[in-house]
């Protein structure tokens, strides 16, 4: 990535009782605006349970001019205006994103993620339900700051050969461009070394994985049908993708 990620954690610190009321009063819509910032990964406040004076905050932002972008905002808004006497206690990172399997508590933060790459629902369902029918070969994420920037699923085709489809691959819109995807679809590959891999997308973006047209019976044959390691087999050769594709 040549532009990094930017993490900020920190803490809100009232005086008393009435500005705890009045940050309560801003924080809704100041989370609710953030949250909707082109360049904005993650926005999340909790009131602390032992002190509720105290308000714990998680930013991630795609670069240095999102939170620039950010920052401008808040001149023109209640937050920026109404609370300048809150005590503030942040610390910035530049965190690295990970790539790493999926773990029961991320499917929430993957459908969030593929609900804001596609801007449908279709997606998630369709990893909700390849997961739902054990059908999810393999599901990675990448990761920064403990948010899911990026998403890849592999699910078993019926087949004469041993046979993977790709899909989805997403990446949160705001962090495109830099190389997660291809890094989530070389890890797939790598995982699956011996097996054909399937992909219904873009020639001239997954051509530069070794994808190429691939002349195999399926309801989505045609030329964005592509695959890697199906060299030699028959032209026609039938494939059936997991019965979730159907379903959605």
């Amino acid at each position: 990535m040549n532009r990094p990620l930017l993490s900020l954690t920190g803490r809100l610190t009232c005086t008393d009782a009435a500005q705890m009321l009045l940050a309560i009063d801003l924080l809704s819509e100041h989370a609710q605006l953030t949250r909707a910032e082109p360049g904005n990964l993650r926005f999340d406040v909790a009131q602390n349970e032992d002190n509720p004076l105290v308000f714990e905050l998680r930013e991630l932002y795609a670069d240095e001019e999102a939170f620039q972008a950010h920052r401008a905002r808040l001149y023109d808004s209640r937050w920026g205006r109404e609370s300048h006497g809150i005590k503030r206690d942040f610390s910035r990172t530049d965190p690295l994103p990970r790539i790493r399997a999926e773990l029961p508590y991320d499917h929430a933060g993957i459908s969030d993620m593929l609900n804001r790459s596609f801007g449908s629902t279709k997606e998630a369902r369709l990893v909700d339900m390849l997961r739902r029918d054990g059908h999810l070969a393999l599901s990675m994420v990448a990761e920064a700051a403990g948010t899911i920037i990026g998403h890849v699923a592999l699910s078993p085709i019926a087949a004469d050969f041993p046979a993977l489809a790709l899909a989805p691959v997403a990446v949160h819109p705001a962090v495109r461009g830099r190389g997660i995807g291809g890094a989530l679809i070389r890890a797939a590959q790598e995982t699956f070394e011996d097996h054909a891999i399937v992909v219904l997308g873009a020639p001239e973006y997954y051509g530069r994985f070794g994808f190429a047209p691939a002349q195999l019976a399926s309801p989505y044959a045609g030329p964005h049908l592509l695959a890697t390691g199906c060299q030699g087999l028959p032209p026609g050769s039938r494939i059936a993708h997991a019965p979730a594709f159907a379903m959605i």
